[in-house]
C-alpha cells in the first residue's frame, strides 16, 4: 500500500526539477497527481511518464500567477479525480540581482511567481479541501527564505514572504485540518540551478563544487527535496504544521 493510496494531488511547477520528481513520487505512492506548468512539453512529458509507470496523473497548463488558472487547476483535480487532499506550491523563478541592478518587472515577476501563486492556488483549494474534512499544503521555500543571500533581493524578499505565509495559513486553517508546511531546499541540482549559474557568469561545475563545503559535502537532488515534500504531505506528518523544514545538506547549520 502506497502511502497517500486514495488521495488527489496538484503539484505546480511539475515540468521540471523538484515538481517533476515531486508529482512522480506522489504518484508512486498512490495518489493520483495533477502536474500544472506554464510549460506544456514538460508537464505533459511528466504526466505521460507517470502514466507509463502505471500511476494516475494528468497534465493542465496553468500560469500560476493567474487566478483563473489557478482555479482550473483545482477544477481538474475535482472534475477528474473527485477532489483535492494535497497542494504542493512548488512553481517559482529566480532573478540574480541585487536591488539596484533589478528591473521592476523582474521584482514584480518574481514576486507573483513565487508569492501570489501561493495565495492564488491556495485560496482555489482549501475550500474543496475543507469539504473533504481536511488535507495538507506544501510550500517550496528556500533556505534564502530563511537567511539572505547575496544578489538575490526579490528572490530572498519572495522565499522570506512564503515561510511566513506558510505559518499565517497554518494558523487559519488548521481548524479546518488542513495542515500548511513549507519546506526549504538549498542548492539543488535543477534547471534553474544551471540557469542561475549562467546568469552569475560561472559554470555549472563551479557551483556544484561549492556543495564540498557544506557538512554533507553535495549538492541537493530533486529526489532529496521530493522525499521531503512527500512526508510533510502524508499521514506520517500529521501533527505537524506551520513547520519549516530546511532541506539543505547542513547548509544553514552553522547560520
Amino acid at each position: 500500500m502506497g502511502r497517500l493510496d486514495g488521495r488527489i494531488a496538484i503539484v505546480t511547477g511539475a515540468g521540471s526539477g523538484i515538481g517533476r520528481a515531486t508529482a512522480a513520487l506522489l504518484a508512486a505512492e498512490g495518489a493520483a497527481v495533477v502536474a500544472a506548468d506554464i510549460d506544456a512539453k514538460g508537464g505533459e512529458a511528466v504526466a505521460a511518464a507517470i502514466g507509463d509507470a502505471g500511476g494516475r496523473a494528468t497534465f493542465v497548463r496553468c500560469d500560476v500567477t493567474s487566478a483563473v488558472d489557478a482555479r482550473a487547476a483545482v477544477d481538474t483535480a475535482v472534475a477528474t479525480y473527485g477532489g483535492l487532499d494535497i497542494l504542493v506550491n512548488n512553481a517559482g523563478i529566480l532573478r540574480r540581482a541585487d536591488i539596484l541592478g533589478l528591473s521592476e518587472d523582474d521584482w514584480d515577476r518574481t514576486m507573483a511567481v513565487n508569492v501570489k501563486s501561493v495565495y492564488l492556488l491556495s485560496r482555489a483549494a482549501i475550500p474543496v479541501m475543507s469539504a473533504r474534512g481536511g488535507g495538507a499544503i506544501v510550500n517550496t521555500g528556500s533556505g534564502w527564505g530563511v537567511s539572505g543571500g547575496p544578489k538575490a533581493a526579490a528572490y530572498c524578499a519572495s522565499k522570506g514572504a512564503v515561510v511566513n505565509l506558510t505559518k499565517a495559513m497554518a494558523i487559519d486553517h488548521g481548524p479546518a485540518r488542513i495542515r500548511v508546511n513549507c519546506v526549504c531546499p538549498g542548492d539543488t541540482d535543477t534547471p534553474m540551478l544551471r540557469q542561475e549559474a549562467d546568469d552569475l557568469g560561472i559554470t555549472i561545475g563551479e557551483v556544484l563544487a561549492s556543495s564540498q563545503t557544506r557538512p554533507l559535502g553535495r549538492v541537493g537532488t530533486p529526489d532529496d527535496i521530493a522525499r521531503a515534500i512527500l512526508w510533510l504531505a502524508s499521514d506520517e506528518a500529521g501533527w505537524v504544521t506551520g513547520s519549516i523544514l530546511l532541506v539543505d545538506g547542513g547548509g544553514l547549520a552553522g547560520g
